[in-house]
């Protein structure tokens, strides 16, 4: 079964009938890139900006629309759809999702610990009776 980022590739190269050849001239991006997101089932981390922004230019889509294809081909789930000034459309927000990728499986549990935490300090708490 293909993941999200390949299923975008695939459709926009059948319905515009273009090679990832052209797709990478257009994006200024090498071709193999292209074929390896194209065509790798479990994409392990997320794709650099330069790349990820190649793509959205080879492929004439919104940066949004190619970085939240990426983000769940690498088992990121992103729910909601983006408005301008929204948290997805901040770099900070990249950096910290690009930065995770990096982190051995048991620092990615300190990372998910704290963002909970801080997300349980962040919402109202109803007085207990």
């Amino acid at each position: 079964m293909a993941n999200a980022l390949q299923q975008l590739i695939r459709e926009r190269l059948d319905r515009k009938g273009w090679s990832y050849g052209e797709v990478a001239r257009r994006g200024e991006i090498p071709r193999s890139t292209v074929h390896h997101l194209a065509t790798t089932e479990r994409v392990v981390r997320m794709p650099q900006s330069a790349t990820l922004e190649g793509l959205s230019k080879g492929l004439e889509l919104p940066l949004d629309t190619v970085r939240r294809a990426a983000a769940e081909a690498c088992g990121i789930h992103v729910y909601g759809t983006p408005e301008a000034g929204d948290a997805a459309a901040d770099p900070e927000v990249d950096l910290l999702i690009a930065s995770v990728q990096k982190l051995s499986a048991d620092d990615r549990r300190h990372v998910a610990a704290l963002v909970e935490s801080l997300l349980d300090r962040s919402t109202p708490q109803t007085p207990e009776k």
